[in-house]
């Protein structure tokens, strides 16, 4: 029986996204299908599934596995303040609203769980005020992600808003578990596993780059890096007394920190959500008894209090967003971020295995969070609604006004660049204005001006003046000062060994005369290959393939190969010539030619994760 049950566990873990896909069921996230399947199979069902001891190991490695993998999910890089940067119109601050919207929060869950106290259905505060402030990071990621928001300021604010509400009731469930259990005297036990956490971090940046170097396919030593912080940093959780949940997921923040390549990054992924996590959801559901709670109908009072106090803990983020986003879309992220999960289910373990819980109380809970889960997506899908510069993908700036940037600026997809220029020549701002929406005169250019104007707030920087070492020092000052993705420096004539020095530095060269012999070498060769380079219509276009349902698949077996033309697919440090056979795999940079109307619904669907 007990071989059964695992076999039929990992069949079915296997079955659920497929069966999704097919009956293209996106609103519902997939860690609710496998607890919905996992409560068919076992005793709420044909009880044909039942807990075995090689189902809870693999189970509880799910749980640290999705712990970790949240502690990853953070970007730390919206943490970090702008330095004297010229605040914009209308510029929103995405940590300052998230934290206030989670203060408010963290208030409401209190009074609700006093309120639930006082009506006689859960005596437990702390354990409820932990349940009603969570949010599922993992469930608000994948959501956002379908609707390609994740990076804009109203996905940004979500995120924060959700990585807030899975730090804070991860370190309350580690006061809260010290309490209950009698450790109270070992609270100051948690700054080793803070302090076993910086170690790591500070021991293994330069091992885990070599690692990287040298990792092999059959030696995977940046996954091997990966389980060796999960476990230490759990094991030294458990030997203070704290959670182990709360060690995996600083372990996750650990990996985060030496950042790992976007290839690490894919197999960890994969590791967790392949196999282990979808049996701890499975088994979630499995162990479930609704047949328990059917049988006792006072608990099930207790179900639609819960699912309205869920929401209601809430809306102090809906509020707070309506502010910044408009009502209909600070509802909408209101309705997101009371998605509740992932850290529910750890809690509610914890307090089990304390015993402060009934088995019955933690299934209304679970059975709760499971219906929340359900709504939520659906209902942020449905009530969510795209604004114009929630579709821009870039912020690009734009230093240097001429024949040569100015069309540039207008030949980028306005829906995926948002262009702000910038000129030092008087006669220029006079000329351009009226043709360039966002245009700023500066006529000197010092650091504070600079800061100032906000010429280092964005995600890619471009520095186009008459000066090659004007340009030189711009490109270095926002490295410096900004955070950007990409510094492109403008060199009329280039010296090779400076190229190669920039390059080393994280800076892109455009050589003014090599482009100009390279185009007119094109004209004379191959016309058809200038035609394509100087076409705005239809353009060369690149993207990274993220979408799982196109990874795995012969490129002659896209649904989009019939409206682009693929020239070249780089693979790592790999170019590969294209053919109808060619296998894509997740991370391939695809080359592809395109009219801009289709390039941007090819884009928006390949990057899809």
């Amino acid at each position: 029986m007990a071989q059964l049950s695992l076999f039929l566990v990992v069949l079915f873990a296997l079955i659920v996204p497929i069966l999704m896909a097919r009956l293209q069921v996106n609103a519902v996230p997939t860690a609710v299908a496998e607890i919905i399947i996992g409560i068919i199979l076992g005793a709420s069902g044909f009880n044909i599934v039942r807990p075995t001891h090689d189902l809870s190991f693999l189970s509880n490695l799910g749980v640290i596995l999705l712990l970790f993998l949240s502690g990853m999910e953070i970007n730390f890089e919206l943490l970090k303040p702008r330095r004297k940067q010229k605040k914009e119109p209308g510029q929103i601050t995405p940590f300052k609203i998230a934290l206030e919207a989670f203060l408010g929060v963290a208030l409401l869950s209190v009074c609700l769980a006093l309120v639930l106290k006082s009506l006689g259905l859960f005596g437990d505060t702390m354990l409820a005020t932990i349940i009603f402030m969570t949010i599922a990071l993992g469930v608000v990621i994948a959501t956002l992600k379908e609707k390609d928001i994740l990076d804009r300021p109203v996905g940004q604010t979500i995120l924060l808003t959700a990585v807030l509400g899975e730090v804070i009731p991860l370190m309350l469930l580690t006061v809260y578990a010290a309490i209950n259990g009698g450790n109270t005297k070992q609270l100051w036990l948690i700054i080793l596993l803070f302090g076993a956490a910086i170690i790591l971090l500070w021991r293994f940046k330069q091992p885990y780059l070599w690692f990287v170097q040298v990792t092999k396919s059959t030696t995977q030593l940046d996954v091997r890096l990966a389980f060796f912080l999960i476990f230490a940093l759990v094991t030294v959780a458990e030997k203070v007394g704290v959670e182990n949940i709360l060690g995996a997921f600083l372990a996750g923040i650990v990996m985060k920190l030496l950042e790992p390549s976007q290839q690490t990054a894919d197999k960890l992924t994969s590791i967790g959500y392949g196999f282990f996590i979808p049996i701890f959801f499975i088994m979630t559901g499995v162990n479930l008894n609704l047949r328990s709670l059917l049988a006792h109908p006072s608990s099930l009072i207790l179900l639609p209090v819960l699912v309205l106090f869920l929401f209601l803990a809430k809306l102090p983020v809906a509020v707070i967003y309506a502010k910044k986003f408009g009502a209909r879309n600070g509802f909408a992220g209101g309705f997101l971020t009371a998605t509740t999960i992932t850290i529910v289910l750890p809690t509610l373990a914890v307090a089990r295995k304390l015993r402060v819980i009934t088995s019955l109380q933690s299934d209304v809970f679970i059975l709760a969070a499971v219906i929340v889960c359900i709504m939520c997506p659906i209902l942020f899908n449905a009530i969510f609604q795209l604004k114009p510069e929630d579709r821009i993908k870039e912020k690009v700036v734009i230093m240097g006004t001429s024949a040569l940037t100015v069309p540039v600026m207008h030949d980028l997809n306005e829906n995926w660049y948002a262009v702000r220029m910038f000129t030092t020549s008087s006669e220029h701002y006079n000329t351009y204005k009226s043709r360039v929406p966002d245009l700023e005169l500066l006529p000197e250019l010092t650091d504070e001006q600079l800061e100032q104007a906000g010429v280092f707030n964005g995600n890619i920087f471009v520095a186009a003046l008459r000066s090659d070492e004007t340009n030189l020092r711009l490109g270095q000052l926002a490295k410096e000062k900004g955070n950007f993705k990409r510094i492109i420096i403008c060199q009329k004539r280039a010296d090779i060994s400076r190229v190669d020095q920039l390059r080393e530095e994280g800076m892109e060269v455009f050589d003014l005369s090599n482009v100009t012999s390279s185009l007119m070498r094109a004209l004379i060769e191959s016309p058809a290959v200038y035609s394509v380079l100087t076409d705005t219509k239809n353009a060369v276009y690149s993207v990274v393939v993220r979408n799982s349902q196109y990874a795995g698949l012969q490129l002659m077996d896209w649904d989009l190969a019939a409206d682009i033309t693929v020239s070249r697919i780089r693979r790592g440090h790999e170019w590969l010539v294209p053919h109808g056979h060619t296998v894509i795999e997740s991370g391939d940079e695809i080359i592809f030619t395109a009219k801009y109307q289709t390039a941007n619904r090819v884009r928006r669907v390949l990057e899809e994760k």
